[in-house]
């Protein structure tokens, strides 16, 4: 059998270095590691990007979704390749399902505006995370020095990605688990619990940790993907 693929995909506001810590935990062990950039266009043009990297792989591949990237594997996550799903303070729309549309169930509980909207060349509008915002809001339990770096080298994402609906929900066929911290401002924890609870997931809560708590917890997180793919990996040999 082929050696498993475990692939990190960031979501809005960040990029492929919020990994970096998950990685190096990861990296040299009895599985292959990528980080691959997650082009922040929209959930059918991201899934069809991730899905064009999952061709490319072969043996079984777990995908690994942070934030808005939960809604882009919950579609790539069908591909026949994939065992399995994790979650990492991710949301998981179901098919027909929006990123908005779930956010409405429980709404954020960050407070005032956050956003700040940026027009493009071709007619549309990106956004991003006011700067000063940026640490209180998506990266409490991040030191400032990282914080500040993250406000500043964010990836701005279009203002219609979380509008489009899921085409596909893969946690309905694939096991899946999922790990957010009780202090997530951008996404409630009462989401999570939603979310999580419908899909079956197996769940991990941590206490007191940030939206990105791959920076601030990146051994829990770690560990909740060591526990997908040797279950994954099981599962399959079934």
């Amino acid at each position: 059998m082929s050696k498993p693929t475990v692939v990190l995909v960031h979501g809005a506001f960040g990029d492929a270095s919020s990994w970096r810590q998950v990685f190096d935990l990861l990296d040299g062990e009895e599985y292959t590691v990528l980080a691959p950039p997650n082009p922040l266009r929209g959930v059918a043009n991201d899934a069809a990007y991730l899905g064009a990297l999952i061709d490319q792989l072969d043996g079984p591949v777990v995908l690994v979704g942070h934030s808005y990237a939960g809604s882009v594997i919950t579609v790539a996550g069908t591909s026949d390749k994939v065992a399995g799903l994790v979650y990492v303070a991710g949301v998981v729309p179901d098919e027909g399902e929006s990123v908005s549309d779930l956010q409405s169930r429980f709404p954020s509980l960050a407070m005032g505006p956050i956003l700040q909207p940026r027009p493009l060349p071709d007619g549309g509008v990106e956004v991003s995370v006011d700067p000063e915002r940026f640490h209180d809001v998506f990266a409490a339990d991040v030191s400032d020095a990282d914080a500040a770096f993250l406000a500043h080298a964010q990836r701005p994402i279009s203002a219609t990605a979380f509008e489009d609906p899921a085409f596909a929900a893969a946690w309905r066929t694939k096991p899946s688990w999922a790990v957010f911290g009780t202090a997530d401002l951008p996404v409630a924890p009462e989401l999570h619990r939603f979310q999580y609870d419908r899909a079956g997931s197996t769940v991990t809560e941590v206490d007191g940790a940030s939206h990105f708590l791959m920076l601030s917890r990146p051994d829990i997180v770690a560990g909740v993907i060591r526990e997908a793919v040797i279950a994954s990996a099981l599962n399959r040999a079934a």
